[in-house]
């Protein structure tokens, strides 16, 4: 087990990150909110100030930091009442092209992912029919000469409309004729300037946050055969060897929500005075704002461990997984106790805790439910029997 550091580490990407939080106040967010539209003021300032390429190696333009810089980013963003749910996944998805990508798509699109020339935030996984059953998904893409006919339809995929390449997984060989229902599985990525209208429609979905999600059809769309990432045949393992680095990601992001309702939820109770005292004085508000407190505190070292593991190039599976469960429940505790503190004042916009309490549910439900990431232990670290 790699050792890590607690305390306020990467302090210096810490200031700068909130600085360019500051330049977007809880008004900035309340008006996209209400109009659902995309942060690109803010994802521009976090493109040019290089954050968003954290990851990216330095030899194709990035700074070539590991995991746990990135995990600093994105809690630091949110502690601060920001949101980096709009351009989260390019730390992620560009990962399967820098592992799995050929010299020439390296070269093609990481620099220009890295200056912000590209944008790679769509990730075609999610289906109606199979939902977390991803083996069974039934989106094909069929080889035909030099290139790919894709037929099939994605849900959930979040920022299309704003990206200019999706990394998307299809079904190459039929689940018939496979050993291994995780066989037979390709991804790709696919330049959606070149699709669109193409083959490909992208429609909006409008939900109860504002995360610019979508559905994808997909009608005999015509990509070039040097769009497959890896081998023919290996996109389930392609992907899930980036689904650690989204768990740990996502886990970081839920943190910093956590630490932004505690933040305000702790101020609010020392400052609203009911019956004489301030109402932190009594223990039906002070112990549930204690409780969220402890479990965000157990959330960070997991995430901490989980982020030294994968940095170190060892297994990090289980501690992925523990540490999206840990950080979820954690920041969905902290921000319903700090709903719950400000009584009815939470209804009200703003306060800016209405917004944010809708964003910070969907961390129980997605990237994955927690349920299956329970799943998961039973199965792979308690040895308990498959459930499904």
């Amino acid at each position: 087990m790699p050792s890590f550091e607690y305390g306020a580490d990467y302090a210096d990407i810490r200031e700068q990150v909130a600085r360019i939080c500051a330049e977007y106040p809880g008004s900035y967010w309340q008006a996209l909110d209400d109009k659902a539209e995309y942060p690109h003021a803010f994802v521009d300032a976090l493109t040019e100030s290089g954050y968003l390429a954290a990851l990216i190696p330095e030899a194709y333009g990035g700074a070539g930091l590991p995991i746990r810089a990135a995990s600093v980013i994105l809690e630091t963003i949110h502690a601060n009442g920001c949101s980096a749910a709009a351009c989260h996944a390019q730390m992620y998805t560009m990962g399967t092209v820098l592992r799995h990508g050929s010299p020439e798509q390296k070269q093609k699109y990481l620099p220009a992912i890295a200056s912000g020339e590209l944008r790679l935030q769509a990730f075609g996984v999610t289906e109606p029919t199979t939902g977390s059953d991803t083996t069974q998904l039934k989106t094909r893409a069929v080889k035909q000469g030099d290139q790919y006919v894709v037929n099939g339809q994605k849900i959930w995929t979040s920022r299309a409309h704003q990206s200019d390449l999706m990394l998307l997984l299809a079904r190459t060989t039929p689940v018939d004729q496979v050993t291994k229902r995780t066989q037979g599985l390709s991804t790709f990525l696919v330049d959606l300037r070149e699709v669109r209208g193409k083959g490909c429609d992208i429609r909006s979905i409008d939900t109860m946050i504002n995360h610019n999600t979508t559905e994808v059809f997909f009608d005999d769309m015509v990509i070039p055969a040097d769009s497959l990432v890896g081998e023919e045949g290996s996109g389930f393992r392609n992907i899930l060897s980036g689904m650690n680095a989204e768990r740990v990601l996502i886990a970081s992001e839920a943190l910093g929500d956590g630490r932004y309702f505690l933040n305000k939820g702790v101020a609010y109770a020392n400052e609203r005075v009911v019956f004489g005292s301030p109402i932190g004085s009594n223990q039906g508000i002070a112990f549930p704002l204690a409780q969220a407190y402890t479990q965000l505190e157990a959330a960070e070292l997991m995430i901490r461990k989980a982020a030294a593991l994968y940095d170190a190039g060892e297994d990090c599976g289980e501690a992925a997984n523990i540490a999206k469960y840990l950080a979820s429940e954690a920041a969905w505790k902290a921000a319903d106790e700090t709903f719950q503190t400000y009584g009815g004042f939470a209804f009200a916009k703003e306060y800016q805790i209405e917004r944010k309490w809708r964003e910070v549910r969907l961390w129980r439900t997605a990237p994955i439910s927690n349920n299956m990431v329970l799943n998961f232990v039973c199965q792979n670290v308690l040895g308990l029997p498959r459930s499904y």
